[in-house]
């Protein structure tokens, strides 16, 4: 959600009981315009809460000159002071995957651990290695899962964003918005992340093709998500609001004013993906 319009996607999707407390939200209005000059971020976005046993953690995104490889992210504990996350890596994810479980606690310093024995009996040394290897801070954790959600289940209309020649992805300043029939399709929203499989794209028809546009049509399309019925698609408000939720990830909400460019996605959870989705389906 873009800070400069907070309060109004807050109210689009208070609907998903996804709200925030009159403070919180006149404390985020004004230290995301600071945390904006500190940082000389081009866009900064509110991206949600996790939520915590002691505390609950409040996620900013900052966008540079291209807004889908161009993010860091930040978190705060009340909505004022700003810490930089360290950036998810392929070694982090496998930490946090080993030694992570249940709720967030709410203290970045927290230390998860899993101790595992050896299968077989071995020297003191290799235990040691083994309860260092499955041990991760919830620091470390939270970056994990803000990155996972996003590149899960981030949304935008098609159409919205453009990749000019340079490879660069911009904010689409002609967009005006989907029409109501075409808000009313899943093809018509995208992953704003990057192409889980660019190369070997889904085959589509000749006539699919010749209305592709690969100044937008580069990001993936929500239809195509595994498992088939992970969103929910809805009209909101007398019909004037689209609104699309997450059923992997319970918590994420995205909005749309058809005819508009008004448009957002939050996320209120406890961070935790809905693995037996699959199986309820």
């Amino acid at each position: 959600m873009d800070a400069d319009s907070l309060f109004f996607s807050l109210d689009a999707v208070a609907g998903s009981g996804n709200t925030l407390s009159p403070e919180q939200r006149a404390a985020l209005q004004s230290s995301l315009l600071v945390l904006r000059r500190s940082y000389k971020f081009r866009r900064v976005l509110f991206w949600g809460k996790v939520l915590g046993l002691k505390q609950d953690y409040f996620i900013a995104q900052g966008r540079g000159e291209d807004e889908l490889r161009d993010r860091k992210y930040l978190y705060s504990l009340n909505c004022i002071d700003w810490f930089l996350l360290p950036p998810a890596t392929d070694s982090t994810v496998a930490q946090v995957s080993g030694a992570a479980r249940g709720q967030f606690v709410g203290d970045p310093s927290f230390v998860y651990e899993r101790v595992e024995s050896p299968r077989m009996s071995e020297d003191e040394a290799a235990q040691v290695k083994v309860a260092a290897r499955n041990k991760v801070n919830e620091e470390t954790r939270l970056s994990v899962t803000v990155h996972q959600i996003d590149q899960d289940v981030s949304v935008v209309p098609r159409g919205a964003f453009i990749r000019n020649h340079h490879g660069l992805v911009h904010v689409n300043r002609s967009f005006a918005g989907l029409s109501e029939s075409e808000a009313k399709k899943l093809d018509s929203f995208l992953h704003l992340s990057e192409a889980k499989n660019p190369k070997n794209p889904k085959p589509r028809s000749v006539l699919q093709n010749g209305e592709l546009n690969p100044a937008m049509d580069f990001l993936d399309v929500l239809s195509d998500d595994v498992p088939k019925g992970s969103w929910s698609l809805q009209f909101e408000s007398a019909g004037r609001v689209c609104i699309l939720r997450s059923l992997l990830w319970l918590g994420l909400t995205f909005y749309h004013l058809p005819g508009t460019p008004q448009h957002g996605y939050v996320y209120i959870g406890d961070g935790t993906k809905h693995l037996d989705l699959p199986f309820m389906l």
